[in-house]
């Protein structure tokens, strides 16, 4: 018997070895994996970098400034919703010329876009200035200067869309990887020297604005191939038509992770909104660590009506890489929430670890909200748009309704947030088998005309 199963094993075992093997190596010599990693790993570090910035502010000022910083960055990430809907525009139509082989004319869409957000810009500016005290009041802030600064790193970082759009539409995954990463790493190592030169949340909205500068001219530096080619004039009506939904999807993704941490500040007390806003961007962490599933994704999904394929099967693989990432931080919140929180806020914070659990799951309800939406504005699917704004909207609604405390904030947001994931994958389904190729081959057909 024994030598039996000696044989028996001695067969399997490289039989075994052989399929699991096979297995990395298609793993490996699938593209979709390959820029996903890419990706990633920038996306990984930027937002390792993000969260040092923020366990720095938070141990630095303690809760109370903390939750100004908290509640002026998320001020800061809704303003920036324009700059997502760019990328989300550039990418889209770079992507279409990059199919059609019309590489001239990613110039043409280079210079003209930095041409028209340019007074919108300077506007947006004078507007948030003008805000500026009445904000101060609504959001309890010690002055209305970091406001304005934040209004102007919001309008600067709508010119970063320009280069990260072309990068994404073109499949330059290295380049944007490094892009996103090298801002954050500005942004971190300069919050140090401005808390240390004793400028506290001023500081901390200038180390934004910094980052925010050097990103672009680094974007620029990316895409400089670009400009060697002679501009080559193309239609934009494409791109005007699909600003509205890329507003639309952006805008909603960035309430449904920021309006909630804006209304806390505003009627929670002083140390549980610090609290609150820990949690907030404790959350985010599986939102921003699966970003890049999306990034790659959004590209994919156009070259793939662009040869004809069907891209359902994409969003799946794209879902199911999503969960994994997000279940593996779950596991990590759940099992050690007291380290997690000790770790990147320190002792003041411990009042956040009870609701760990319950934030990780919104991150990852969010995230796969996000990836959902991304394909449904890839297909150029508007139905979307009023289920997404249905789930900000019963948010809002119900952190304006029961705000008792943070448990009772971190309950509405998922309670929101399922409700509208379940929403979006029952669109998804009933979507998936009426796509067909033909749906965006007008605009192709455009973009070769």
């Amino acid at each position: 018997m024994s030598r039996i199963g000696d044989r028996v094993t001695a067969t399997t075992e490289p039989a075994a070895t052989t399929g699991l093997a096979s297995q990395i190596q298609r793993l490996r010599g699938s593209r979709l994996f390959r820029q996903n990693l890419v990706l990633f790993a920038g996306g990984f570090v930027a937002g390792v970098g993000g969260f040092v910035y923020h366990s720095i502010a938070g141990r630095a000022l303690g809760p109370e400034a903390y939750g100004e910083v908290s509640a002026l960055i998320g001020v800061y990430t809704v303003g920036t919703t324009v700059n997502l809907m760019l990328v989300v525009v550039l990418a889209r139509y770079s992507a279409t010329l990059k199919a059609a082989g019309r590489h001239g004319a990613i110039r043409y869409i280079v210079e003209r876009t930095g041409k028209v957000i340019a007074m919108p810009a300077v506007v947006f500016c004078l507007l948030m200035a003008a805000l500026s005290i009445p904000a101060a009041a609504f959001l309890q802030l010690g002055s209305p200067l970091p406001f304005v600064l934040v209004g102007v790193a919001i309008a600067a970082y709508w010119y970063t869309a320009i280069p990260r759009g072309v990068l994404q539409g073109t499949q330059r995954f290295h380049a944007l990887s490094a892009n996103l990463l090298l801002e954050i790493m500005v942004r971190t190592g300069l919050l140090v020297v401005f808390l240390w030169a004793g400028f506290a949340v001023l500081g901390a909205t200038a180390a934004i604005l910094a980052g925010v500068v050097f990103a672009f001219g680094l974007g620029l530096y990316s895409i400089r191939d670009a400009f060697k080619l002679p501009p080559e004039r193309v239609q934009v009506r494409t791109m005007a038509t699909f600003a509205v939904t890329a507003a639309a999807g952006t805008l909603g993704i960035a309430l449904l992770y920021n309006a909630d941490v804006v209304l806390a500040k505003h009627y929670l007390n002083q140390y549980d909104a610090g609290i609150y806003g820990s949690l907030n961007k404790l959350g985010t962490i599986l939102f921003y660590g699966t970003l890049s599933v999306s990034q790659v994704l959004f590209p994919r999904v156009l070259e793939a009506v662009a040869k004809r394929h069907n891209p359902g099967r994409l969003l799946l693989l794209s879902a199911a890489l999503t969960s994994l990432i997000g279940l593996c931080a779950i596991v990590v919140f759940a099992a050690v929430p007291g380290l997690v929180v000790g770790l990147l806020y320190g002792p003041k914070y411990a009042a956040a670890q009870p609701y760990l659990l319950a934030v990780g799951c919104i991150g990852l309800g969010v995230s796969l909200s996000n990836l959902l939406v991304q394909f449904f504005m890839a297909v150029h699917d508007r139905v979307f748009i009023a289920v997404l704004a249905t789930g900000v909207v019963l948010e809002c609604v119900l952190i304006a309704m029961f705000h008792a405390g943070v448990g009772q904030v971190v309950a509405d947001v998922l309670l929101a947030v399922v409700g509208l994931l379940a929403a979006l994958a029952l669109r998804f389904a009933i979507l998936l088998p009426r796509l067909r190729p033909e749906m965006l081959l007008d605009e192709h057909e455009e973009a070769r005309t």
